[in-house]
């Protein structure tokens, strides 16, 4: 067991790191109102967040994390371009299942990040390059994505805006987003919808009831997906390798899909970026499914750091999120990209070297 005060000890060290990179500290309240923020968390956070009734603020929970609240702060009041840093405690249920594991994980941590607010094209790069440096002493293992490049490719499939929209809202879920893509992919089975006499009973309308049937009408006339096309994602989403070898990948994908174009495009120039900053993009991996199964706020490049050892978390993660601060932005937007780091886990390392 690392003792508290030697992961604050990490942690005091990286914030300094953060602050000297121009990062102004911030500390977001522990208890946060659970409303408006659960829905940008994504289903994971909320199905882990502790939730509390308080007779006066109404619900309320523990901070499950450092970015919405930062990012809400900041669109509330903040100039742009911006830089903030923190550290301190999350919590987070830890669902042990039928089996308690080897490895437990903590529900109460520390974290230590990083937030910026920037329309450079380079910051991506810049934070990534922060993160690496800060890394470099434990011998961990770099891994990228971009969600943007996974939405582009769905958004580009030729199926109706319905089927679209359902796919993009569990691209964060594989085992759900397969089994969607499974059904858009077979013939619709027949449905029939017998006109009633009867009234209506129930929580929702007739005009509602009658919306949704015509939905249900619309998609089972549509024809299936081709199979060529479910042959591309899982060519895309099975895509893991050292960078520049993915981008050789995905400029020959991006010939059957020219959706993802673009997003490659990107992708090879943040690449390059990141070369600039003094990085070897071999050393990196691209895994084109990175972050599917992390914070759904995140909408561009993601990445992590991740150690050798079984049984840890992730040493660091983040990615880009400029759809958030155009949820919390009233009418403005930013991009911005960040990331955290677990001192603990680093303390853990230290201890074990």
């Amino acid at each position: 067991m690392i003792p508290k005060r030697d992961k604050q000890a990490v942690g005091q060290r990286l914030l300094a790191a953060f602050r000297a990179a121009g990062a102004v500290e911030v500390a977001p309240d522990l208890l946060l109102p659970a409303g408006a923020l659960l829905d940008l968390y994504g289903e994971d956070i909320r199905a882990r967040a502790y939730v509390t009734a308080d007779p006066i603020r109404g619900e309320m929970m523990l901070r499950p994390d450092f970015t919405v609240p930062v990012v809400q702060a900041h669109m509330e009041n903040g100039a742009e371009p911006a830089r903030y840093c923190y550290l301190g405690e999350v919590f987070r249920k830890q669902d042990m299942g039928d089996l308690r594991p080897e490895h437990l994980r903590d529900n109460e941590y520390l974290q230590c990040g990083l937030e910026l607010f920037s329309r450079h094209p380079g910051a991506d790069a810049e934070v990534f390059a922060l993160f690496h440096r800060l890394l470099a002493p434990y011998g961990l293992s770099a891994e990228t994505g971009d969600m943007g490049l996974l939405m582009d490719a769905v958004r580009g499939l030729p199926v109706s805006d319905a089927r679209r929209a359902a796919l993009l809202h569990h691209i964060w879920r594989p085992g759900r987003f397969q089994r969607l893509l499974d059904r858009f992919s077979a013939p619709a089975l027949p449905r029939d919808f017998p006109a009633v006499t009867a009234p209506w009973a129930g929580l929702r309308g007739e005009d509602e009831m009658q919306a949704r049937i015509a939905r249900l009408r619309a998609d089972a006339a549509e024809p299936p997906l081709p199979p060529l096309w479910s042959d591309r994602l899982k060519r895309l989403f099975a895509l893991r390798a050292p960078a520049p070898q993915a981008v050789a990948a995905l400029r020959d994908l991006a010939g059957e899909m020219p959706a993802i174009a673009p997003a490659v495009q990107r992708i090879e120039t943040r690449l390059a970026a990141i070369g600039g900053q003094g990085i070897d993009p071999s050393g990196v991996i691209f895994d084109a499914s990175h972050g599917r199964t992390t914070m759904e706020y995140y909408d561009g490049f993601t990445f992590s750091f991740l150690a050798t050892r079984p049984g840890l978390p992730p040493v660091a993660s983040g990615g880009r999120y400029d759809a958030l601060t155009r949820m919390l932005g009233k009418g403005r937007e930013i991009p911005a990209v960040g990331g955290i780091i677990r001192p603990g886990v680093l303390a853990e390392l230290e201890a074990a070297a």
